[in-house]
């Protein structure tokens, strides 16, 4: 496994991204990238250490660079033979390095185990170019590789040791740009990634269990972007801190079709799932004004084989699936916004599922959705970020709730249909009324069209006795009225004097 032995751009910063368009290229030396290179590790938290450091002509040559991080017990060792800053005479440096090296890392014992686990991968990246520019406060890269290649190398531990594991991962016509700019202790870095493809193959065997697994996996047309301010590793290892202080995240990442494709076997039993997409994507923003994170994902088909299931094979598919996120994350006077979304739309099941749930086909068997879009403000009254006030605040919430919107309510599926908005406030400082709630004040009004056509194909069903279907008309009469179009119903519930009313008629 020697030939593994080379290196990167970078170490666990991902220093291999590099050079934004449209920066204003100034002179940069071999030392002065060198420095920046080490400038950027010890902000995150890194220790460098080398064997040498030394000029050969316009070279400027280090080897035996060693990279070492440890966080929360795990411990990450990236060892690269050579590394070549060569100054190209017009302002900019070539970078060169061991096109192969290895990574360590070591994590805590599990509870039960005599010991720590340890991982070795090896990375390889042939045909590496990149290209340095800026100056002593501004660095910036560009890079590109025809492939990089992620290896499981040996893994050992207690439980590690009985598997046979074998993973393998390939980027192909990967490209990038990075800019790191700033004084120590106060980083900002600009990046963009674009990779062709990824594939993955991943095989592993218990003897003990007698399972084992075979995974293939394939994602194109990968792309990310990111900009960061970090703001040293005393302050990172406290993220309140760290937010209070500037640091600063935003990442944004898309991905094309995606295929998966995994054959598990346990207790002699195998079981197949084929996964495949047409793509989607994820983005992370933190910062001192709160969070936001969100993924989505489009046209995805999943088919599983086993005979722990009662047929042949179960498939599941949507054209959506997608979720937002964003909330404050630190404590504030005043009430700050936040937003919920979640998306499910056409979502199926193969013909097999509905067979028992449905025999008789009933009830239409149409792709159900589910939208969910809300929106308010709350409080904080403690920083989300701390470890240390979450756990002093004990079954006590972290902060208050002030205003609630439902800009969107949509459920349809066998037929029905549920839609509805709404907007309430809170006054927090009445938590009596409701019963340990703070106070609501406004409305939601909700539409239900085919609930009881419904109704009564779940009777036919057998799912529902006639007693049954007979309370749920009752209660659906006691919140609703009925609608323009033919079985609809419509309701307004309403939050107001300190009472719950539906329809106008107060029920609290």
């Amino acid at each position: 496994m020697t030939q593994w032995k080379r290196a990167r751009l970078a170490s666990s910063t991902a220093l291999v991204s590099v050079l934004l368009t449209g920066v204003a290229i100034a002179d940069v030396t071999p030392e002065e990238v060198w420095q920046n290179w080490q400038d950027i590790s010890t902000t995150s938290g890194q220790i460098i250490t080398t064997t040498s450091v030394a000029r050969d002509g316009d070279a400027l040559v280090v080897t035996d660079f060693v990279s070492s991080f440890e966080q929360e017990d795990v411990a990450v060792n990236i060892a690269i033979d050579e590394v070549v800053f060569t100054d190209n005479g017009d302002g900019t440096v070539t970078m060169t390095m061991s096109e192969e090296y290895p990574i360590e890392m070591t994590f805590p014992a599990a509870a039960g185990d005599d010991g720590p686990t340890d991982i070795t991968v090896l990375v390889a990246q042939p045909g590496l170019e990149v290209l340095a520019a800026g100056d002593a406060l501004a660095a910036s890269y560009e890079f590109k590789a025809p492939s990089l290649t992620i290896m499981l190398n040996e893994i050992s531990g207690v439980d590690a040791e009985r598997l046979d594991v074998e993973a393998t991962a390939i980027l192909t016509d990967m490209a990038g740009s990075y800019l790191v700019s700033g004084e120590v202790g106060a980083k900002s870095i600009e990046s963009a990634f674009s990779a062709a493809n990824m594939t993955l193959a991943m095989s592993g065997a218990d003897a003990e269990t007698a399972s084992s697994f075979v995974l293939a996996a394939s994602i194109a047309d990968l792309a990310g972007a990111s900009k960061s301010l970090l703001k040293g590793v005393e302050l990172i290892e406290n993220l309140a801190a760290a937010l209070k202080a500037g640091f600063a995240t935003d990442s944004t990442f898309s991905y094309g079709a995606v295929n998966l494709d995994l054959d598990t076997t346990e207790n002699s039993a195998p079981t197949r799932i084929v996964t495949n997409g047409k793509g989607g994507g994820f983005n992370v923003k933190l910062d001192a004004t709160g969070m936001t994170y969100g993924a989505n994902g489009n046209g995805a088909e999943i088919t599983i084989t086993s005979p722990a299931i009662p047929f042949s094979e179960v498939k599941l598919s949507y054209a959506e699936g997608a979720f937002n996120l964003m909330m404050p994350m630190l404590k504030s006077e005043a009430p700050e916004d936040f937003t919920f979304v979640t998306r499910i739309v056409d979502l199926a099941v193969s013909d097999e599922i509905w067979g028992m749930i449905d025999p008789g086909g009933a009830i239409p068997h149409d792709p159900a959705t589910v939208i969910l879009d809300t929106k308010g403000k709350v409080k904080l009254t403690s920083d989300l970020a701390d470890p240390a006030q979450m756990e002093a605040l004990g079954e006590n919430a972290p902060g208050e709730i002030h205003a609630l919107d439902l800009t969107e309510l949509k459920v349809t599926a066998a037929g029905a249909d549920l839609t509805g908005i709404g907007s309430l406030t809170f006054d927090n400082s009445d938590m009596v009324t409701f019963a340990g709630s703070p106070l609501p004040t406004g409305k939601i009004d909700l539409k239900l069209v085919g609930g009881n056509a419904l109704i009564d194909k779940l009777v036919t069903m057998g799912i529902l006795t006639s007693d049954d279907a007979n309370g749920a008309r009752m209660m659906m009469s006691m919140f609703a009225n009925p609608g323009a179009g033919a079985d609809e119903l419509t309701s307004t519930l309403e939050f107001k004097d300190k009472g719950f009313f539906a329809n106008g008629q107060q029920l609290q």
